[in-house]
């Protein structure tokens, strides 16, 4: 069953979106992602505010890909890391009003990027947040690794997606990943009051600004269309990879995994 993407209004000039996939942990499959997408299409005619939170305790354990058969996991992995994840992330950058990720549970991969690709977050006290690239044999995304460091910076990043660390959220506030931390059963109501003091604010002031921030941030490092291209097809193989392949096994699997380096 694939998972879905709730939307409504909790409050005047609130958008809200809730990832609901129980079954998989808030996993980000094709049905969630293009939801995120359409979602905040043309967003700022009808709302001031989005918050994207998760259902049933639950944030996002990431990319949905560890039942993807083997015959076709190369084309399939990469078309949903690609195409849809990245059009959410998108949309959610290029978003004109403030965005709030409530997280509600564990925060793991793809999903801890949407969250960074948010405004602001506010985090249950003692979830855990976490990047698993080096374990499953991922060569992350140019753009996708941009946002940490902008966000954490590169020591911090290092972290994150060479060692493979994971952090409780009270950390991950020391280090900027999160905004704010409040009690678990808080998250919903402390993310809703925080869209509440935005909304108040100038709309004008809050577009402007980020849009301001976005391009100060993108005309930092940008790299010449060669080295791009060679940085996408480095991850491109990285999908057709036999490591690649046992890392998503081994993760799901709980075990250590079979590294042969090609």
């Amino acid at each position: 069953m694939p998972g879905e993407l709730r939307v409504d209004e909790p409050a005047e000039g609130v958008l809200r979106l809730t990832i609901a996939n129980p079954a998989k942990r808030g996993a980000l499959d094709h049905a969630i992602l293009d939801g995120i997408a359409q979602a905040l299409d043309g967003v700022e005619r009808r709302a001031r505010v989005v918050v994207l939170q998760g259902a049933d305790g639950q944030f996002s354990s990431g990319y949905d890909i560890g039942d993807i058969p083997d015959d076709v996991f190369e084309v399939e992995a990469e078309k949903l890391v690609a195409h849809p994840f990245t059009a959410a992330l998108d949309a959610l950058e290029a978003c004109d009003v403030p965005t709030v990720a409530a997280l509600t549970g564990h925060t793991i991969g793809g999903g801890l990027e949407l969250a960074v690709t948010c405004d602001f977050r506010v985090a249950g006290d003692g979830i855990r947040l976490g990047m698993p690239p080096a374990r499953l044999g991922l060569v992350y995304s140019h753009t996708g690794l941009r946002r940490f460091i902008d966000t954490v910076g590169v020591p911090r990043t290092r972290e994150l997606f060479l060692r493979g660390r994971y952090v409780d959220a009270r950390e991950a506030h020391e280090w900027a990943l999160v905004t704010e931390v409040v009690a678990p059963d808080e998250v919903e109501s402390a993310a809703l009051a925080l869209a509440g003091e935005l909304v108040a604010n100038a709309p004008l002031s809050l577009s402007g600004n980020k849009r301001v921030i976005r391009e100060l941030l993108a005309a930092q490092g940008e790299l010449t269309t060669e080295v791009e291209e060679q940085l996408i097809a480095l991850r491109r193989a990285c999908f057709a990879s036999e490591d690649f392949r046992e890392g998503v096994r081994a993760f799901g699997e709980r075990r250590p995994a079979d590294w042969q380096g090609r």
